[in-house]
């Protein structure tokens, strides 16, 4: 990765963490992922931008397997992601040969024009819902 992506990377991460993730929680209808800490074990909450498509739910992430919560799927992907205020288990699933530049033409307009301003690694992950 090239200084200048490192230094993207770094700059959003710390906002994401410090302001925006805090902030985007609290919104009723703002998708979160709840993934297990692969080193506490403790739940960890992030907000995403998605779309549920039948019981699938797909998501890009723009830093790939640099972002914590990737890291926590490939430690167990056993999640829960609320969607429209409730809770839903499932199971995450990474898929590196998925073209996330095209994937992001399907998810919501907002959240794919700033993960492709922002991201340096793309990573499509789908998660299958149990219900």
């Amino acid at each position: 990765m090239s200084r200048f992506h490192e230094i993207k990377h770094r700059v959003a991460t710390t906002f994401q963490r410090q302001v925006g993730n805090p902030l985007l929680r609290r919104l009723p209808n703002q998708p979160v992922l709840e993934t297990t800490g692969r080193k506490s074990g403790v739940p960890r909450q992030t907000p995403v931008g998605g779309r549920r498509v039948g019981r699938e739910f797909w998501i890009v992430s723009e830093f790939g397997e640099k972002s914590q919560y990737v890291r926590n799927i490939q430690a167990d992907p056993r999640v829960r992601l609320r969607l429209e205020g409730q809770w839903h288990t499932g199971t995450a699933h990474l898929l590196p040969d998925d073209d996330p530049r095209a994937r992001l033409k399907a998810l919501p307009r907002l959240n794919s024009a700033a993960v492709r301003a922002i991201g340096t690694q793309l990573l499509t992950i789908r998660v299958d819902l149990d219900d």
